[in-house]
């Protein structure tokens, strides 16, 4: 499989390639140059396969022949070691729990397939001479970081926004120590983001052999088609169209779904439900993309004003806005909103969601007002405890400390400051 860029289609490179470099030349994303959908009986049967299974039918042909198949078998098990549960909330209603893994967030999948990739690919090289650069706003350090531990060959740079991710996100990037290096910037996740871009496209940095472990990364962005497959095994008995509704951010997540679509799972519609930072549910409204600064949340790890992927996802609609609204919807909410639904969800249904779980299910709830004899699906992305300071006094009740957080808690937070791209680069060159 060859890839190109989205700004430029002569532009081809391979997995591999794609994968090291993260971002191409041009500042264009890397987009497959075919989808190829899997056969009917794939689907008619998915119940009879494991998750590993079903993920290396998936993922193959995206893959090709840059690695062979009893290594990418083994990445694959590496990166599904824990379950991904639809669990019922009303009827017709599943919360599908992306946070079972070892950070506790749905970026778990991306990070430990992507560094399995890039060991794979660094195994011959004797020097820490890649460096792996990622911004986040939330879950993305940590997950990268638990990913990427004790990795040959490999260094990780972390940017994250000052004072804009909760304390245990921040415990999960800081305290880690051996590969994994964290900057703390002064500014938004839009201007981490804009650093890492830019670091890229910078000729002085280019003996640092820099790649992304944002979801621009090809290895980041694919294995999140996973685990729509995984719902859909679970769900397929009830026999009903189904509807995904996702916390969006870059929307890696959603582009990841339409891509399973596209190769034939069978979803009916799809909600990119937002906080207050609203670019893409304007841009279904007045057909005009406008990104604008982003706002902090307390669905931190959304605050994104510019989502990097809405640029392949507008590829996988050939740029067609109407073709585009017939596969999808997105709707915005504010912090009070999803306050309240945080509450609902528990005092009403039992069910403990966490900021960007709950904007889900709200965006899900909005939604199937149109979908009659339909199944809904929202993606609940973190565990509520890497949000605790915002979900225990809604609900009242102290959260048990999963074994997955209780060996950050204590440990030292170790990091650096920096203020702009300058700083970035001067300790890149050092």
């Amino acid at each position: 499989m060859n890839y190109y860029s989205l700004n430029n289609k002569n532009h081809i490179v391979s997995f591999k390639e794609a994968v090291i470099k993260g971002l191409a030349p041009d500042r264009g994303l890397y987009f497959p140059e075919k989808i190829v959908p899997l056969p009917q009986e794939f689907f008619d049967s998915i119940t009879e396969y494991s998750n590993e299974e079903i993920a290396f039918q998936v993922i193959k042909q995206f893959v090709g022949n840059d690695i062979p198949k009893i290594e990418l078998e083994q990445i694959i098990s590496e990166t599904l070691c824990f379950d991904f549960p639809c669990v019922a909330i009303e009827s017709d209603l599943y919360s599908l729990e992306l946070f079972h893994g070892p950070t506790m967030a749905f970026k778990d999948v991306g990070a430990r397939f992507m560094s399995r990739c890039l060991a794979y690919f660094n195994k011959e090289k004797q020097n820490n001479n890649t460096i792996v650069l990622v911004a986040t706003s939330g879950d993305t350090g940590g997950a990268v970081a638990s990913g990427f531990l004790g990795v040959k060959n490999i260094k990780v740079v972390i940017l994250y926004p000052s004072g804009k991710v909760s304390d245990i996100q921040e415990r999960q990037l800081t305290t880690l120590g051996e590969n994994i290096f964290a900057l703390e910037v002064d500014g938004v996740f839009d201007d981490c983001q804009d650093m890492v871009k830019k670091a890229f496209l910078d000729e002085s940095l280019a003996s640092k052999n820099l790649t992304s472990a944002n979801s621009i990364n090809i290895a980041r962005w694919l294995p999140q088609m996973f685990y729509f497959f995984f719902a859909f095994k679970q769900l397929k008995s009830r026999n009903k169209s189904l509807v995904f509704s996702c916390p969006s951010g870059n929307f890696g997540n959603i582009c990841a779904g339409i891509m399973a679509k596209k190769l034939g799972l069978p979803i009916s519609h799809f909600v990119a439900s937002t906080n207050a930072n609203d670019t893409v549910p304007r841009f279904l409204e007045t057909g005009i993309y406008s990104p604008k600064p982003s706002l902090a949340t307390v669905s931190n790890a959304m605050d994104v004003g510019n989502p990097s992927n809405f640029v392949r996802i507008q590829a996988l609609y050939n740029d067609d806005l109407n073709e585009f609204k017939n596969d999808f919807s997105s709707y915005s909410f504010d912090d009070q909103t999803t306050k309240n639904a945080i509450q609902y969800l528990f005092h009403n249904l039992d069910y403990i969601a966490e900021p960007h779980g709950a904007i889900g299910y709200l965006g899900l709830k909005q939604e199937m007002q149109n979908h009659e004899n339909s199944i809904g699906v929202f993606l609940e992305t973190a565990h509520p405890i890497k949000f605790l300071d915002t979900v225990e006094p809604l609900i009242n009740q102290k959260l048990a400390i999963p074994k997955q957080i209780e060996g950050v808690l204590n440990k030292e937070k170790i990091k650096i400051k920096i203020s702009n791209y300058e700083d970035l680069k001067s300790y890149l060159m050092l």
